[in-house]
């Protein structure tokens, strides 16, 4: 696959004091600046409702960098700062915007040249509909001021609650951004391991003779987490594990598994099959929604969200049925939850006899993370004069393969991606309505009560 040209940007972070920013975006752009990866021309400003200083973010950096046990260096610090400025804006007037376009037409007129702008939103979801309207008002989608450079925005999940606040953002943001502009972020398909199933299948002919369903049994993508909801309340309670992972993160992953494989690997082709996948997902009815679907609510919960109520699912499991000649009959259950065991993000696929599921000779796991890399189990006879045989397992890790401290993380690739001009790993506008059909009915029929709900003990999945 051909990869973009690196071209001179600016960088626009729309809420540059929130966490995301502090944990995500600013070690990842700080780890591009030290290996020399940005832009030549290239500035980033950050948007700020209560005011903040270059040097108050680059503090919070070096303290983010600290609690990882890394080193900080000193020169990539001074050169992050020497591109970074900030801007207190009202993000609920107009003229405010006017005002961030009179701000960037200046840089670019201070650099004598004409820069693609990168809009990243950091701020909560409900709102980007007033931000995005007042971006168009404002021509901040035109590009540069003499319209030979791009204006792209990137956007943070959920993209919208439903399939119809999903249509209706989608409409929306089109307003003011044609589709090419338009970058939905989800960092799960920018880890490296989600990035090597397309490369695995392609280029290891061992597998692509048995992948579908006359030889796999069936397909499980999970998503644990030890941790609970760790003071974002807010958040989570509206939004839930089937909205938080599952539409938009797990699906997206899925397809990667079992969509077909392009003659030709360019951004539009991979797309193109991806969505004709989760188009070939059977939407769960109404009536299906108490036979293919688990939810539950960790104990405690309640009292963090501060909520007795609350009927939040923190766990939901669902199996899909993939209709189409490859896959029809293989069961595919998509899970994720908090306050599990342990922390892990994988995809598991058994092979075996389709017609004895129970009996698995080998499963094949992508880990996404924490341990990132893929493993397989196999069945081999035990040292000794008896025939017994037991399953062992090879593995291929990133760590132990490339070493470790190895970037790009996920951040990092999502800011690149966007700066190029890479689609490839954002989800498009039809694919984000088509995960929304697959589970819209599970959203409304919970919704409706708890009365299935779950409260499972903290390290135990419901059943």
């Amino acid at each position: 696959m051909t990869t973009p040209p690196l071209t001179s940007g600016i960088l626009v972070i729309f809420g540059i004091t929130g966490d995301l920013v502090r944990k995500k975006l600013l070690p990842a752009l700080y780890y591009l600046a030290g290996e020399n990866l940005l832009p030549e021309q290239f500035e980033i400003v950050g948007l700020t409702r209560r005011g903040t200083r270059v040097e108050d973010l680059l503090d919070g950096l070096q303290q983010e960098l600290r609690e990882r046990g890394e080193p900080a260096d000193h020169g990539t610090f001074k050169r992050l700062g020497s591109i970074m400025r900030v801007v207190t804006m009202d993000m609920t007037r107009a003229q405010s915007f006017a005002d961030l376009k009179a701000t960037l037409d200046g840089i670019e007129t201070e650099r004598g040249t004409c820069l693609n702008r990168l809009f990243y939103l950091s701020i909560p979801p409900h709102t980007y509909g007033p931000v995005i309207d007042f971006m168009g008002d404002s021509k901040l989608g035109s590009g540069c001021q003499h319209g030979t450079a791009d204006s792209r925005i990137m956007v943070e999940k959920p993209f919208g609650y439903d399939l119809e606040s999903a249509q209706e953002l989608i409409t929306r943001i089109k307003r003011s951004f044609t589709e090419r502009q338009i970058y939905r972020i989800d960092h799960y398909l920018a880890k490296e391991t989600a990035q090597n199933i397309l490369t695995f299948r392609q280029s290891n002919p061992l597998f692509q003779a048995v992948w579908g369903s006359r030889h796999i049994s069936h397909i499980v993508v999970n998503a644990a987490e030890a941790i609970g909801i760790e003071g974002r309340a807010s958040f989570y309670e509206p939004t839930g594990a089937l909205r938080d992972l599952i539409q938009s993160h797990l699906l997206q992953v899925l397809t990667l598994v079992t969509m077909e494989l392009p003659d030709k690997p360019t951004s539009a082709n991979v797309h193109q099959e991806k969505l004709k996948l989760l188009q070939s997902i059977k939407p769960i009815k109404p009536n299906e929604v108490a036979t293919r679907t688990v939810r539950g609510q960790y104990k405690g919960y309640r009292d963090e969200a501060e909520n007795p109520d609350s009927i939040t699912e923190t766990f939901a499991r669902i199996e899909v049925e993939i209709d189409n000649d490859r896959w029809r009959g293989v069961p595919v259950l998509v899970q994720a939850g908090k306050r599990l065991a342990r922390k892990d993000t994988s995809i598991a696929i058994g092979f075996g006899d389709p017609a004895a599921r129970h009996n698995i000779a080998n499963t094949l796991v992508f880990r996404l993370q924490p341990d990132e890399g893929i493993s397989i189990d196999l069945v081999a006879k035990k040292p000794g004069f008896n025939d017994d045989a037991e399953r062992v397992e090879m593995t291929f890790d990133y760590h132990n393969a490339f070493g470790e401290g190895i970037h790009p993380d996920a951040y990092e690739r999502v800011l690149m991606d966007g700066i190029r001009g890479d689609q490839t790993l954002f989800a498009t506008s039809d694919e984000v309505l088509a995960s929304w059909r697959i589970v819209d009915s599970i959203v409304h029929e919970w919704a409706k009560g708890g009365d299935d709900l779950i409260i499972y003990e903290p390290g135990l999945a419901p059943a």
